[in-house]
This record gives C-alpha cells, sequence and structure tokens, in this order.
C-alpha cells in the first residue's frame, strides 16, 4: 500500500482472508466489489464488520470498524491487542459435542475477555455451518456443527489479523451512530447491511437479538444518501430484490451471482447480490456545512456555527456517548452532536432557544403538515391585539403585527408539543430575520440595506421558515432532551458537559434579553414577563445571571464544574472575557488533573459599543479547555 499525505491509495500488499466464517460473508465477492473500490480515499469505514473479508483485503491504514454485536467486536480487540494468551487457549481445545455445549452455555458475565473471546472463536469454528445467530434473549444458540476436523485455531491467520488490526479503532455501535460521527469528506465506507429476505426461509437477519426490518433499510438508504452528499464514497451490498432496486434507484448498481453458504436447502445455495456504489466523489462541502446539515440557522451573539469544525475536531476522539449542552444558545452545537449520532441534553434559560432545541434536537419525527399550517395562518376570532397595542411602530409593520398576534392565538391549536414547538421555532427565526441586524435593541429600519428578508412579510417568512424546520427533523436513534431551566437547578448527568456560558467583557454586555427581548417574550406569549414601558424598545427586566458580574462569575463557574465534575468538561471561551485563561486553567483543574487548551483565531460577528464591524477590536483568541 502507498500513501499520499492522509489519503490512502489501493496498492498491492498480500490481502489477508479472515479468521471467522460468517453468514454474509463477503469474500467470494471481494473481485467483484474490487471494481468499484475508490482508488484514493482517507479513511476506510465499515459499520457492518461481520467477518471483515473486504477490511482484510485492503488493509487500510486508517480504519473504524464497528458492529452492533459486542462479542465479535471484543474478539476483534482481543486478536489485536492479547493475540498470544488468545491462541495459547485456542490450542487446549478439541472438537468434542459435549465440550462444544459446555463452552456454549459459559456464563459472559463472569468471563475475561480473553475467555469471551476462546469462546467466541471456537463456537464459531464448531458449531452448524459457522452461524451466528441469537435469540431474543441475545443467548448464542447454534447446535454443534459435527466437522470431523475443524481447525479451531488458525495460528496463521490470527497473527496476519492481528498485524491488519493495529490501527483500527473497533467500536461496538449501531451503524448510524458510527457513520454520524465519524465519516467525512473521501472516506470511503462500505455497508454490509443484514439482507432483505428474499424468501420464506432465507431470513438471516438476526445476528443479534435485534432484528433488521425494511423500516430500517429505508433509514439506510437516507443515511447512504446523506453520505454521498457529504462527499463520501459508499458502496453497499444487498440481496437483488424489487425492494432494494427501488430504494437504490439514483444510483449505479450491479448484479452478481452468488453462492450462499449458509443455506441448509441445496437449491437455494445459490443466489444474486446486489452491489450499489456511489464513488466517484461530489463537490466538498464546507466542514461547517457537512458537520451541520439542514439546520436552520441565523444570527445569533455567541453562536458556535462557524467554530463548528474546530469544536468537533477537537472533541470527536473522546470517550462519550452522551452530552450536556449547558447554554444551548442557537442550537447549532446541540444539533451538530444529534447528527453525530449521540444522546443530547440541551438547556438554555432563554425560552426561544430551548424551543429551537425542542424542535429539532428533542423533537425527532414530528412534522407541521399542510393542515396545520392552514390552521395557522385562519383567522382567529378570539386573537387579542396585545403585539399591535403594545409594539406598534417599533418592529414591524401593521399587518405585520396583526399576523403575530393571529399567530399566537392559533398555535395551542396544534395540540401537539412538537409542532407546537416548530410554530414557535419558525416565527422567532422569521422575527429575527426581518430584522437588520437580527436584535431588537432599537426600533424603526435605519440598518435597512434592501435584503430579501428585509422585504418579504412575516407570514411569508414564516411559512418559509416551517419548511426549513420540517426538513431538519430527523431521528438519531437517541432519546435526546431541551430544557429550559436555570443550569444550577438542572439534574441531568452527560458523559461530557459543554460549557459556552455568557462571555463577561469589560467592553460589552451578555444581554441576551436586552438583544432578543421581542422573540423571548413572544414564544413565552408575555407570560410572567414586566415590560418596561418606559424604554424605547418596550424591553422587560432583565433576568438575573452570575455570568454579568466581575463578582460573581469565578464562583458560578465553580460550582459547575465541581457540580459536573465526573463527567468531561468541555468549556468555550475567548480570550478578551472574565475570567482570564490562567484563572479557566485554574478552575478547572480544582476538578480535574487533565486540562488541555485549543485556541483558534476567531472574529466576532457582532461588534460591541466600543468598536466598528470588522475592527481589531472585534479579533480574539477563540479558547476551548478540555478537562479529562
Amino acid at each position: 500500500m502507498t500513501r499520499k499525505k492522509d489519503v490512502y491509495i489501493v496498492g498491492a500488499d498480500q490481502p489477508v482472508k479472515p479468521f471467522l466464517k460468517w453468514a454474509g460473508g463477503k469474500t467470494q465477492l471481494i473481485d467483484e466489489i474490487a471494481k468499484f473500490i475508490p482508488q484514493e480515499f482517507n479513511t476506510y469505514i465499515e459499520p457492518f464488520l461481520g467477518g471483515g473479508a473486504l477490511f482484510f483485503h485492503l488493509r487500510p491504514p486508517k480504519a473504524i470498524l464497528a458492529d452492533l454485536n459486542p462479542e465479535l467486536i471484543n474478539c476483534y480487540k482481543v486478536v489485536r491487542e492479547k493475540i498470544d494468551d488468545l491462541i495459547v487457549n485456542l490450542k487446549n481445545l478439541s472438537n468434542d459435542k459435549d465440550l462444544y455445549y459446555e463452552i456454549r452455555g459459559w456464563d459472559l458475565s463472569k468471563l475475561s475477555d480473553v475467555e469471551r473471546a476462546v469462546r467466541f472463536i471456537y463456537l464459531n469454528r464448531t458449531c452448524y455451518n459457522g452461524l451466528y445467530r441469537e435469540n431474543k434473549k441475545g443467548e448464542f444458540n447454534v447446535p454443534f456443527g459435527k466437522y470431523k476436523n475443524p481447525t479451531i485455531c488458525d495460528e496463521e491467520r490470527l497473527y496476519q489479523a492481528h498485524y491488519a488490526l493495529q490501527n483500527a479503532k473497533l467500536i461496538c455501535a449501531n451503524y448510524s451512530t458510527v457513520l454520524r460521527r465519524y465519516a467525512q469528506y473521501n472516506d470511503f465506507i462500505f455497508l454490509d447491511p443484514p439482507y432483505v429476505p428474499i424468501g420464506n426461509y432465507s431470513d438471516f437477519k438476526r445476528y443479534t437479538k435485534d432484528s433488521f426490518y425494511d423500516a430500517d433499510h429505508i433509514e439506510l438508504r437516507d443515511e447512504f444518501k446523506r453520505l454521498v452528499n457529504i462527499g463520501a464514497k459508499v458502496i453497499l451490498t444487498n440481496s437483488n430484490t424489487g425492494f432494494v432496486h427501488e430504494l437504490y434507484n439514483n444510483y449505479e448498481s450491479k448484479v452478481v451471482n452468488t453462492k450462499r453458504l449458509i443455506s441448509s436447502d441445496i437449491s437455494t445455495r445459490t443466489g444474486q447480490d446486489l452491489i450499489i456504489h456511489a464513488v466517484n466523489g461530489k463537490k466538498r462541502l464546507t466542514r461547517t456545512e457537512e458537520l451541520l446539515e439542514n439546520f436552520p440557522g441565523t444570527r445569533y451573539m455567541g453562536s458556535k456555527y462557524k467554530l463548528l469544525p474546530f469544536l468537533w475536531d477537537s472533541i470527536k476522539d473522546l470517550e462519550f456517548s452522551s452530552v450536556l449542552d449547558a447554554f444551548s444558545g442557537s442550537g447549532c452545537v446541540s444539533y451538530m452532536l444529534k447528527q453525530k449520532g449521540i444522546k443530547v441534553i440541551s438547556n438554555d434559560f432563554m425560552s426561544f432557544s430551548a424551543i429551537f432545541c425542542k424542535a429539532l434536537v428533542e423533537n425527532s419525527t414530528v412534522r407541521v403538515d399542510d393542515k396545520d399550517k392552514e390552521l395557522l395562518v385562519q383567522p382567529n376570532k378570539n386573537a387579542g391585539n396585545f403585539i399591535q397595542n403594545t409594539f406598534k411602530g417599533l418592529y414591524f409593520d401593521d399587518v405585520d403585527n396583526d399576523f403575530l398576534d393571529n399567530l399566537v392565538a392559533n398555535i395551542p391549536l396544534l395540540n401537539n408539543e412538537y409542532k407546537i414547538a416548530i410554530a414557535y421555532a419558525a416565527i422567532a427565526r422569521a422575527c429575527l430575520k426581518k430584522r437588520p441586524r437580527g436584535i431588537f435593541t432599537y426600533v424603526g429600519t435605519k440598518y435597512d440595506d434592501g435584503r430579501r428578508d428585509l422585504s418579504l412579510s412575516l407570514k411569508e417568512h414564516f411559512l418559509e421558515n416551517i419548511d426549513c424546520f420540517n426538513a431538519a427533523v430527523f431521528s438519531n436513534g437517541q432519546q435526546n432532551k431541551s430544557f429550559n431551566q436555570n443550569i444550577f437547578d438542572l439534574n441531568e448527568k452527560a458523559d461530557l458537559v459543554y460549557f459556552d456560558p455568557p462571555y463577561l467583557t469589560s467592553k460589552s454586555d451578555n444581554d441576551y434579553t436586552r438583544r432578543y427581548h421581542f422573540v423571548e417574550g413572544l414564544v413565552k406569549n408575555w407570560q410572567d414577563l414586566e415590560i418596561d414601558y418606559s424604554t424605547k424598545t418596550k424591553k422587560f427586566k432583565k433576568y438575573i445571571s452570575p455570568f454579568d458580574s466581575k463578582r460573581t462569575v469565578n464562583n458560578a463557574l465553580d460550582q459547575l464544574f465541581s457540580r459536573h465534575k465526573n463527567s468531561i468538561l468541555v468549556v468555550s471561551y475567548s480570550s478578551n472575557s472574565i475570567p482570564s485563561k490562567e484563572e479557566m486553567m485554574e478552575l478547572l483543574k480544582k476538578c480535574k488533573e487533565d486540562v488541555e487548551l485549543k485556541e483558534i483565531d476567531y472574529t466576532y460577528s457582532f461588534g460591541n459599543q466600543h468598536c466598528k464591524m470588522k475592527d481589531n477590536a472585534n479579533k480574539v483568541k477563540e479558547y476551548l479547555f478540555i478537562a479529562k
């Protein structure tokens, strides 16, 4: 094999053969699949690993290998890390029926990782047809194979596999979790899912206690499409059925004849596989586009939208499967983490921020349909005129104000918490987009630059945004949650806690309510908010926050870090903020021994009170503290 920078180039190294027998293994299809393998790629990713025939054939220097079967992944890890112990134990075993059932009955909870791997390989080499199958309790239930002289310990293949696996990352997880987290532009992804059955007696989907149904194949097709869209190179194999052809009719494919090695019925031991391939590549997206597909972003003070590649690259190799996003803000970090297959718990003290995450992070399936849209915009005789009377002439014209009064009366009629969240999120984003600079610290339209967003009515904006939010709804297979609480009152735990608190600086305030009071009031229908009618902007009383004062900010951070000291702590902060870089390090080291600092040059999107946009005063170092 040869390399060009970080790109793998397929070479002529001697391939390695799998050491496991596996139903659906691709050894006999290698020559056909090889016709479509890209000549150059970054990382090889195989999330339905099984016997790993293609991986061993390629032996790429960078690989991410995954499977939902914990015993299989443990076996590969032991082959990679404890090969000598494994071989010594395997050599002591014989092909004996009584021994087979004794080993099959071992209690996995009482075995070491080496003993589990020994059991796995022994059963694989001596069971009926090398079939791996579990019952609904997750118990291996294949009978003895009655082979005359099976090779239980193929020492040569095991050592070859040992060396081939040295640079591979092994993960036990669902395919979507793996692909969302790791797949990037120019990666080569091989997908070999449980096949769509071709007959009543051909369904060998149960490699684990979990099955793979038609709906799962549809979700896999959607993931295939996403991978192609981000510029990955993808090959997928499945059975040659009308259903599979229909799923992948937009992609090139080839039908190949195969032998079924598992079937007990000789008449069904021939068949046809379908190889679907999309390996020509696409125009490279920006890293942010790749990380944040479909997210309906908008201008927001302190948003990490442009910093997402920096953030993700800094944390992606940490060991975590759940994240608490303590100050979710625009929601882009939570949404990005959700796209990576991670369980996300988001929180923000601003209601409209929490609504964004309710609609897009917690919500996995619900959308606002055409009938709902009609209900939302229909005249409501019970609509009041609070917005028209209170904010007349301040931010929007009379037509827009009347629309808002009518809309907030209709939204509760949706009678579904996620539809309601989408509706509020859509109108909040509409208001932000229609305001020059997207803030409510001034009245009138003095910053009108003629953009399309400023000419559309709020009704037009709202309906467009409903479609945007609908398109952004997806499931990552996790029970994600969105909270609207004071972070000190939130009793939620996660493997990693991400803090992006309001930055306290000497030159500008961090008052989110001053900038966004109108949309905050809108989603709360101004309940429990005290409007200050003496102010030109009709703002309401500011939320009291310990992050607003030099006297209290250090203690507040100290409390938060201590509260979550059992989690990985990741903190975003900037070089012009209080506390200083050195003080932040000291605070984190009170809880964690290992604290790493990463930094990147950054320019604020918002100017402050003492400088102009694009002035050097907006240029800072953005810090990312990682405490493990």
